[in-house]
Parts: C-alpha cells; structure tokens; sequence
C-alpha cells in the first residue's frame, strides 16, 4: 500500500503555490531549502495528527501506530526526494554511498527534527503521553534517535526515559529487519554505532544503564549488518560492567550476547549469515564459561532434531563454524555426532542419499579438475616447446 507521505501536501492547510525562483531576492539554494522545510512541516503535521488520533481512539489506536510506524519506515519514491531533501543535508548518507541504494522517511525527518527542534515538539509529546503503547517506542527511536544526542535536554529524568526507550525502540525495529532479511534500518544501527558508542562525549549524554544496554544491543545485531570492521574499535569502548569480575571482559560480554542472538533466530539466511561471520571470533580468548557456552550454541545446530531443528545447510555451515573456531575435539565430535545419529533411524535414508551424493561431486569434480591441471600442463610444454624452436 502507497503511503501518504509518497503524496506531500503542498503545505499546511493548503498554502498557496509556491513562489518562483529568485523571487524576494532569495537565491536558488535558498528558494529550494524554503520550500524543502515547507514539505518537512506538513509531513511532520500529518505526523502530528495521526498521532492525535491514535491518542483519541482507544480501539484504533494500535492500528494507527503500526500504520504510522509503517509510513516513516518506508522507502523514498524519486518524486519525493526531489521535493524534501535540499542542497543542506548534513548526517544523510549520499544515496551513491549506500549498498542498498535507498533512503528512509525516518532518516529525512530526523535529521530534520536536529535543526529544527521545536517542528518536533509536539510530536514527543505526543508519543510521551502514547509511551505504553506498542509501536511507540519504535517511533521515538526512528524520529529522535539523532534529537536525543545532538539537541540539549533538560534533566536527568527525561534523558533516562528517553534513553531506555531509545534502546528498547532500536531493538524492535532491528529484529523487524532480522525476521524480513532486510536492512531498513541499518542508517539507525549506524548512526548509534559510529556517532554514539564511539564517541564518548555522546554516549555520557545518557545514563550508564541505558549505556551498557545499548553496548549490549549493538553487539547482538553486529553481525547482521555486517559492520564488524569496527569490532575492535567497539570493544575498546566497551563499558564496565558491576559483574565484570564474575563473567569476563568486553569479549566475553561480546560473545555473550552474539550467543544468545544464535539461539532465537529462527530465519534460515540470517541464521547462515550470523554463521559466516563468527569467523572473526577466531583466536579470542575467552573465559571457560563464555567458551563453552558458544560451543554448546553452535554444538546445537548441528543435530537434525530439537531443540533447534536446523536444516542441513545450517548444521553443516554450523560444523564448519565449529570446526574453526574449536578445533580441538574436531574429530571425537563428529564421531560422537555419528553414533548419535544412528539412535535415529528415520534419518538413515536421507543420511545416505547426501553422503553418496557428496562423494559423487567431490569424485566428480575432482576428477574434472584433474582434466583441466593435465590439459593446462600438456599446453604449458607445447608453448614451451615452440618457443624454444
């Protein structure tokens, strides 16, 4: 379904046409940020009265959330980015700098609500008085995510709440993206990564709690969006934890948290995607505890039964995960997984047919390989051969 922000309104109660270029003495680049900040506040009051009617209808209400939540997620058409976005968009990634290609509402509009703060008043405040319900806190987090560090707050109170519902907000809508194998909302991954963990006169803008949940947040989804290349600039800034002394350091809460996000996905790519990147995690030291609880995780994704259920794709990926991160053990386990098996005698079938058929490409290909590395040798000495002559 369209969204309504894909049809701007000209302006707010229907302002009359815009003026033409130049006109009032203003230049172009002026003319066209006047007009980009005039479509900005209309979006931000149809924002506004959504908000209002969700508010006043206790039945509708969470219907009118997600739908609005739906149109702040939702992709930029070319018609309306020509219309919104203006010659001044400083914290926008260039959409050439992007790998999806594509730019978010919510990234528009909270870049907007930075520079212009009062346009997004209202709008908290009716989100604070909606706080309970469901798609609110995944609102604030896509809306003010960039307000919430960059704009000056009143009071410790107000950072908390915010704060804990930055976090709690950011989590939702990251594990939207895990269950639908999208990256939608990668600019707010980003953005709390790269300008908030990272930077530490941003990150004491919130409480310490809120700090460490959200260092426990970005370490869950890490992988995911493939940001990895600043694992160890991430773990350097890893805060103290009160339980540090009992389970371990910045690694070890790492892999903690990596391990429980293993154990609920249940989405087979992402699941294999998680997998091929655990190769980082290769020559870490770990305490025994965390150790041991990450070779149980991958351990259980290589049995055919429960609690995990895996596919064959993901026991194998998860045995080559194992096999590399433990090596170890690599032989007496898959033993121990052969006779395990055989206490399960449906599996036979399919367990022969996969081995016979790998046997088959690897004589297959071997083979073939073997062909081309003769007939390359065989031409090698013949080019040799008349060069000589």
């Amino acid at each position: 379904t369209s969204s309504p922000y894909n049809r701007i309104p000209s302006a707010a109660g229907g302002s009359p046409p815009f003026p033409n270029p130049g006109e009032g003495g203003r230049s172009d680049g002026e003319e066209m940020r006047a007009r980009t900040a005039d479509h900005l506040e209309a979006l931000s009051l149809e924002i506004e009265r959504k908000l209002h009617k969700a508010l006043n209808s206790n039945s509708q209400r969470l219907k009118l959330l997600q739908q609005l939540f739906a149109d702040i997620a939702l992709k930029v058409d070319d018609r309306a980015r020509d219309k919104i976005l203006s010659t001044n968009n400083e914290g926008i990634a260039p959409l050439d700098e992007r790998e999806d290609g594509h730019l978010c509402f919510y990234e528009i509009l909270a870049n907007h609500y930075v520079k212009v703060p009062q346009s997004g008043r209202r709008i908290l405040e009716l989100i604070v008085q909606l706080w309970s319900q469901s798609f609110a806190a995944n609102i604030f987090a896509l809306l003010f995510h960039r307000w919430l560090f960059e704009v000056p707050l009143e009071g410790k109170e107000v950072s908390l709440r915010y704060s804990s519902a930055l976090v709690q907000g950011a989590t939702n809508v990251f594990w939207i993206d895990i269950q639908t194998n999208t990256r939608y909302f990668l600019p707010l991954y980003h953005y709390l990564l790269e300008e908030v963990a990272l930077v530490p006169d941003q990150l004491i803008k919130i409480s310490p709690q809120a700090g460490r949940n959200l260092f426990c947040l970005l370490s869950r989804f890490m992988l995911f969006y493939d940001q990895d290349h600043l694992l160890t600039s991430f773990l350097g800034h890893f805060p103290a934890f009160p339980n540090s002394f009992l389970v371990g350091g910045a690694a070890d809460y790492f892999v903690i948290e990596l391990t429980d996000q293993l154990q609920k996905l249940k989405v087979e790519p992402v699941l294999l995607h998680y997998l091929s990147r655990m190769t980082i995690l290769q020559g870490w030291e770990l305490r025994m505890s965390t150790s041991t609880r990450l070779k149980s995780c991958l351990y259980s994704f290589t049995s055919p039964g429960g609690p995990a259920y895996p596919t064959r794709t993901v026991r194998h990926a998860a045995w080559n995960t194992l096999d590399l991160l433990f090596p170890v053990g690599r032989y007496p386990r898959h033993v121990i997984s052969l006779f395990f098996r055989l206490l399960y005698p449906w599996y036979w079938p399919s367990s022969c047919w996969n081995f016979v058929m790998t046997c088959v490409s690897t004589i297959y290909y071997y083979i073939l390989n073997l062909l081309v590395s003769i007939w390359e040798n065989m031409r090698r000495r013949d080019h040799q051969r008349m060069h000589r002559e």
